[in-house]
C-alpha cells in the first residue's frame, strides 16, 4: 500500500511542477494561437488603484502612471481610499492638483477590501479599458502601450504583465522569490501561446471594462475576474512587454503571511469558480485550471503524503532510503535558508530555492486549514518590502 502512495505522490508532484509545464509547451508549439497585437490600437483608459494606509508609496506610484508614454487625453487614475488614515488622501489630492490629467479620488468607508474598492472605481471609469495597478506598483514607461496593444485582437479580453521583483536598490534580484516569478512568467508565456493563462498578476492587468464582473467582498480580484472574462468567452493573455518592477518583500515572515492570504483567497475562488474545471464545458481550459492552479495549491498534500511513505518504506529498499535521505536534505537545505535569512544573511540559491519552495507550499497548506475552517479575507494592509 504505501508502496503505492510513494509512486502516487511521487508522479503527481513531478506533474505539477515539471510535467504539466511541459505538456503546455509541447501543446503552444503545436497548435499555436498568437495575438493579433497592433501599437497603434489607443482606446481611452482608466488606471484604478485600491490603497490603504499607502503614504510611504502612493505619491512615487501616481508619478510613475503619470510619466508613462500613452496620450494623456485618453487617461485617466482613479483611486480608491479604504478608509486610510495616514495622510494617503492629502498626498493624492496635492498630485492630482498639477497632474496633467485627471486624478480622481474616492473615500471607502467603512474598510471594505480591495474587491469593493474596485467595483465602485469602476462605476466612475471613464476609459474602454480598465487597468488594475497596485498603490506600489512601478510600471515601465512603455508597459500600458504594450498592455493596450493586445485588446486590437478580438478575441482577447483580459491581459497580463510581467512582474519582476528587485530589492530596494533597484536591482534585480535572484532568490526564490525570483525564481519563482521567472517560472510564472515562463509558465504564462506558454499558456498565452496554447489560448489562455490562468494566473495573473493583479499589479499590472487590464480588461475591457464591459467584460467588468462585479464581485462580492471576499472574492480575489486577479484571480476571479480574469476567470469570469474567460467564462464569457474571451481570452487573457500575457505580454512580458508589459513591465512592473517591484519591491520583494524583506523578510519570510512577511512573505509567508502574504502567500497565506493570497492562497486562502485563492481556494475561496477556486470554490467559486470550480465549473470551469469541469471538462464538459472547456477541455482544454479546464486541464490547465486544474493543473496550473488547484493542484499547485493542493502540492503540500503529496509533498506530505510522500515523506510519510519515504520513511514508512526506507528500511525495505534502498531506492526508498535514498529517497528519504533526498528528502531530508530538502528540508535542511530549506531550514538553513530559514535559519540564515533570520539572521540577516543572504541565500545562495542553494538555500533560496527549498526555503521559498517549502514556504510556499506550508503557506498553501495554512491557508487550506484556514478554507476547511471557513474563514475568509477580505482587508488587507500595505506590503512591507
Amino acid at each position: 500500500m504505501m508502496v503505492v502512495v510513494f509512486w502516487i505522490s511521487f508522479l503527481l508532484l513531478a506533474y505539477i511542477y515539471f510535467g504539466y509545464p511541459i505538456c503546455i509547451k509541447l501543446l503552444a508549439v503545436a497548435q499555436p494561437v498568437p495575438v493579433n497585437k497592433s501599437d497603434v490600437y489607443l482606446p481611452k483608459v482608466s488606471i484604478l488603484i485600491a490603497a490603504y494606509n499607502e503614504a510611504k508609496d502612493i505619491e512615487a506610484t501616481l508619478r510613475n502612471k503619470l510619466a508613462l508614454n500613452y496620450p494623456k487625453e485618453l487617461l485617466e487614475i482613479l483611486v480608491v481610499s479604504d478608509e486610510s488614515d495616514d495622510g494617503t488622501d492629502e498626498i493624492v489630492e496635492a498630485v492630482a492638483g498639477d497632474a496633467p490629467y485627471p486624478i480622481k479620488l474616492f473615500r471607502q468607508i467603512p474598510r471594505q477590501g480591495k474587491t469593493a474598492g474596485l467595483n465602485l472605481l469602476k462605476q466612475h471609469a471613464d476609459g474602454d479599458i480598465l487597468a488594475f495597478s497596485d498603490a506600489n506598483s512601478e510600471w515601465d514607461s512603455q508597459a500600458l502601450k504594450a498592455l493596450v496593444s493586445n485588446f486590437n485582437d478580438s478575441s482577447v479580453g483580459y491581459v497580463t504583465g510581467k512582474m519582476v521583483y528587485v530589492n530596494p536598490e533597484g536591482a534585480l534580484i535572484g532568490d526564490g522569490c525570483s525564481a519563482y516569478m521567472k517560472y510564472e512568467n515562463w509558465l504564462r508565456a506558454q499558456e498565452t501561446l496554447a489560448g489562455s493563462v490562468v494566473g495573473v498578476d493583479g499589479g499590472i492587468d487590464a480588461m475591457r471594462k464591459k467584460l467588468h464582473s462585479e464581485l462580492s467582498a471576499d472574492q480575489l480580484p486577479d484571480f476571479v475576474q480574469p476567470l469570469k472574462v474567460v467564462e464569457q468567452g474571451y481570452r487573457v493573455v500575457y505580454d512580458p512587454e508589459a513591465l512592473l518592477k517591484e519591491e520583494a518583500l524583506s523578510d519570510g515572515g512577511s512573505e509567508f503571511s502574504m502567500r497565506v492570504r493570497v492562497s486562502l483567497r485563492a481556494f475561496w475562488a477556486l470554490k467559486d469558480m470550480k465549473h470551469l474545471m469541469n471538462p464538459a464545458n472547456d477541455p482544454l481550459y479546464a486541464w490547465q485550471l486544474t493543473s496550473h492552479k488547484l493542484f499547485r495549491y493542493a502540492a503540500f498534500a503529496p509533498m506530505l503524503t510522500l515523506a510519510i511513505a519515504a520513511l514508512f518504506l526506507a528500511p525495505v529498499n534502498g531506492l526508498y532510503a535514498l529517497a528519504a535521505v533526498g528528502y531530508a536534505f530538502f528540508l535542511y537545505l530549506a531550514w538553513a535558508g530559514h535559519q540564515q535569512e533570520s539572521q540577516g544573511q543572504s541565500l545562495s540559491t542553494v538555500y533560496a530555492l527549498p526555503y521559498y519552495f517549502v514556504l510556499l507550499n506550508f503557506a498553501s497548506f495554512k491557508a487550506f486549514v484556514a478554507f476547511y475552517k471557513g474563514e475568509k479575507k477580505v482587508v488587507w494592509n500595505p506590503r512591507k518590502g
